[in-house]
C-alpha cells in the first residue's frame, strides 16, 4: 500500500500536472470503484482542479463548486500520467480521468478489487474520510508521546493504526521501528521517555529520508514504481538477508497478508519472535534467539 512518502511524492506529480487544468471528464471502468452515488459522478466534468490533498492514505483531488474526488489506493492501486495525445495503459484499468492536458489512469494488479474512489462536496464531506492520524511532520514530540500512548498496542500496530498516525504503514513501520532499535511486539505502555523520544525521531528522519529518495527518484516525472520494497530499505522485505547494522539476517513475523521484519540482534536483544505458523510447526525445536537459530544452521 503506498504510504506517506510515496503519497507525498504522487501529490508533487499530480500539483505540477493537473491543478489549474479543466477535468474534461471521468471514466469508471469498473463498478466496484465508486462507493458514492451522490453527487453523481457526471458532475465533475468540465471543472477545474483547485488543489489536490492528501489524507492519511487517501488521494483528493478539490474541483470547483466544492467537489472532491477522493481516493484510497490500497495495496495494489497505482496511479499513471500520459500527456494529451500519448496512449494510456489499458490492463486493470479502474478510471480514467481526462484532463485538458492529458489522461490520469488508476490501476489495481490483481483479481481482488479494494481500491476505491469517492465523490463528496464541502469540506465537512471531506473530513469523514480522515481516519483521525496526527501528521508526524508537523507533531511535537509531545503530541507524539501522547497519541503514542492513548492506547496500549504493539509498536507496530499503533505505528500503523491510521487513527493515531497519518500515512505509516506496513513497510516503513519497519523501517522506522528498525532505526529506532525497538521490537515491534514491544507494548506502548512499556516504553519510557528516553525510548519514545527516540522512536519520534526515527520517524521523523525515515519518513523525510524517504520522501526526499523517492523524490530524487522520480527526478521531476511521474513515479512509475511505487512498490512497498525499495533497494536500500534495512530490513522491510529482506527476510534472511544480512542486518546492513549488523550482519545478522533479517527475520520476519507473518499473519494473513502482511508481515513484519526486524532484526533480532539490534531491536529484540537476540530474541526470536514466535511466527504463528512456523513456530506452532516446530513447537519445542523452535529456536529462542539468534545464536540458537545459528546453531541450527
Amino acid at each position: 500500500m503506498p504510504e506517506l512518502p510515496d503519497l507525498a511524492v504522487y501529490l508533487e506529480a499530480l500539483d505540477r500536472r493537473i491543478v489549474g487544468q479543466r477535468l474534461e471528464r471521468v471514466r469508471i471502468l469498473s463498478p466496484f470503484l465508486l462507493r458514492t452515488a451522490v453527487p453523481p459522478i457526471e458532475s465533475v466534468g468540465d471543472r477545474r482542479v483547485q488543489e489536490v490533498r492528501r489524507i492519511g492514505k487517501r488521494i483528493a483531488i478539490g474541483l470547483e463548486a466544492g467537489l472532491w474526488l477522493v481516493f484510497h489506493l490500497m495495496i495494489a492501486g497505482r496511479l499513471h500520467w500520459v500527456e494529451r495525445g500519448s496512449r494510456a495503459a489499458k490492463r486493470a484499468v479502474l478510471a480514467r480521468l481526462e484532463f485538458s492536458n492529458g489522461t490520469l489512469t488508476l490501476t489495481e494488479a490483481g483479481t481482488k478489487r479494494r481500491a476505491s474512489l469517492h465523490l463528496v462536496q464541502g469540506e465537512g464531506e471531506l473530513h469523514r474520510h480522515d481516519p483521525g492520524g496526527i501528521e508526524i511532520l508537523q507533531s511535537s514530540l509531545a503530541q507524539f508521546a501522547e497519541r503514542l500512548r492513548s492506547e496500549n498496542h504493539t509498536l507496530k500496530r499503533a505505528l500503523t493504526d491510521p487513527k493515531l498516525f497519518s500515512g505509516i504503514g506496513n513497510a516503513y513501520s519497519d523501517e522506522i521501528l528498525h532505526a529506532a532499535k525497538l521490537s515491534p511486539v514491544e507494548l506502548t505502555s512499556r516504553l519510557d521517555d528516553e525510548a519514545v523520544a527516540r522512536l519520534y525521531e526515527a520517524t521523523r528522519q525515515q519518513i523525510k529520508l524517504w520522501t526526499e529518495r523517492l523524490r530524487n527518484l522520480a527526478a521531476g516525472e511521474f513515479p512509475e514504481t511505487v512498490t512497498a520494497f525499495r533497494e536500500g530499505m534495512a530490513v522491510h522485505g529482506r527476510f534472511r538477508l544480512p542486518c546492513p547494522v549488523c550482519g545478522t539476517p533479517v527475520q520476519r513475523i507473518r499473519y494473513a497478508d502482511n508481515e513484519t521484519n526486524y532484526c533480532a540482534r539490534c531491536q529484540t536483544g537476540g530474541r526470536l519472535l514466535a511466527d504463528r505458523a512456523l513456530s506452532r510447526l516446530l513447537k519445542q525445536d523452535w529456536p529462542k534467539s539468534v545464536d540458537a537459530l545459528d546453531r541450527q544452521t
